[in-house]
């Protein structure tokens, strides 16, 4: 059993992505080739926004909208605690420093409640300035944009919609990749739509935002390729990454509808012997992870134990929030500072999720965790 299937999807698409590939090694356009102005153009017709830029990663994804904005050491972005590494790193490669606030128990997103604490927080303490926003969609839920976008307008925050597990997902109506200033994605290989290496996407409505963004992607180049006229970086997306990317495009969105019904008979199973995923109402999941919240502990790891004697594969995300990591022991913080992720980080695992998932699959995964109950 795999806890993230790209083999069944491979077979799927084998004879497509093959003949696409060899097209690509045929033109010799290995670095933004055509395909890669398809890809980004069917990329913003599926979000609903104007302007989708890909790039090498989805940490270059959150990196280069954040060098946009011209951070300084002195300038605060506010942050989960609660998620992958990544999303405070690309703060602190961007120049400014980031602001740890925790998570609400139930989406596991950042809340307005607790964003309104950190940023009182700063204000008082009076060392970093208020400069903008970094909401991450976990797990593959959105975040909700609506108070978080309201409170950026007005404090006069930048917000930026790491949208990395949630590409795919619906916030009321709306795609995840559509909400804030500016929004960012990856398409690593374990992502719901991930290339066969690494990549990204960065999403704007914003023209003149589009334009620098574009500027930093390839070296802060201006109109003329050898006239740089910024610092940047080298975050192109190459061309056969992109044709990989237009023919998993293709399925998508029946593999969401796989994915939600998977999900479903997941809760279905479960939900009386253990806390299980909650999805608020206007929102859709596009399933990254399935994450459930044991009572604690000594019953995570028992339970992760019977998986593993019955070779059923299973994660922790994450056993250590960012802010008592050791790269950001500097900071200050210390256990007890955002003690709803730190409960999180001691209860919380995931189940293999992926479109793939056979009925028997499910079965076996979710009676096990009942014997170990």
């Amino acid at each position: 059993m795999q806890f993230i299937d790209l083999q069944s999807q491979y077979l799927r698409i084998q004879t497509e992505v093959q003949q696409a590939v060899a097209d690509v090694l045929s033109s010799q356009a290995y670095i933004m080739g055509p395909a890669v102005d398809e890809l980004e153009q069917r990329l913003a017709a599926y979000v609903g926004i104007k302007h989708a830029i890909t790039c090498s990663s989805g940490t270059d994804a959150l990196v280069i909208p954040l060098m946009a904005f011209e951070l300084d050491k002195n300038d605060a972005v506010f942050v989960p605690s609660f998620t992958f590494f990544a999303s405070a790193e690309s703060i602190t490669l961007a120049g400014g420093t980031p602001v740890f606030v925790d998570s609400d128990p139930r989406t596991f997103n950042l809340t307005l409640k607790n964003l309104q604490a950190a940023y009182a927080r700063v204000v008082t303490e009076g060392k970093f300035r208020p400069r903008g926003i970094l909401a991450v969609d976990l797990f593959g839920i959105p975040a909700d944009y609506d108070t978080l976008a309201s409170f950026a307008r007005e404090h006069d925050l930048f917000l930026i919609e790491d949208a990395a597990q949630a590409f795919g997902a619906t916030y009321k109506g709306r795609r995840a990749g559509s909400f804030g200033d500016v929004a960012a994605t990856s398409f690593f290989p374990a992502k719901p739509l991930g290339c066969y290496g690494d990549g990204g996407a960065i999403f704007t409505n914003d023209d003149d935002l589009a334009q620098t963004l574009r500027s930093i992607r390839v070296h802060g180049q201006g109109t003329d390729k050898y006239d740089n006229i910024r610092i940047g970086i080298n975050g192109r997306l190459d061309t056969i990454q992109a044709v990989i990317l237009l023919k998993k495009l293709a399925i998508f969105d029946t593999e969401i509808t796989t994915r939600n019904e998977a999900a479903a008979a997941y809760t279905q199973a479960l939900q009386d012997i253990l806390e299980t995923p909650f999805v608020p109402n206007g929102v859709q999941s596009v399933w990254a992870q399935y994450s459930l919240l044991a009572a604690g502990a000594t019953e995570r790891e028992a339970i992760l134990a019977a998986l593993k004697a019955k070779d059923i594969p299973a994660a922790v995300y994450y056993r250590v929030p960012i802010h008592l990591s050791t790269a950001y022991g500097a900071l200050g913080y210390q256990p007890g500072n955002l003690p709803v992720c730190e409960d999180l980080a001691q209860r919380i695992f995931s189940l293999p999720m992926h479109p793939y998932l056979s009925n028997n699959d499910i079965k076996l995964i979710t009676d096990t965790i009942k014997e170990a109950l």
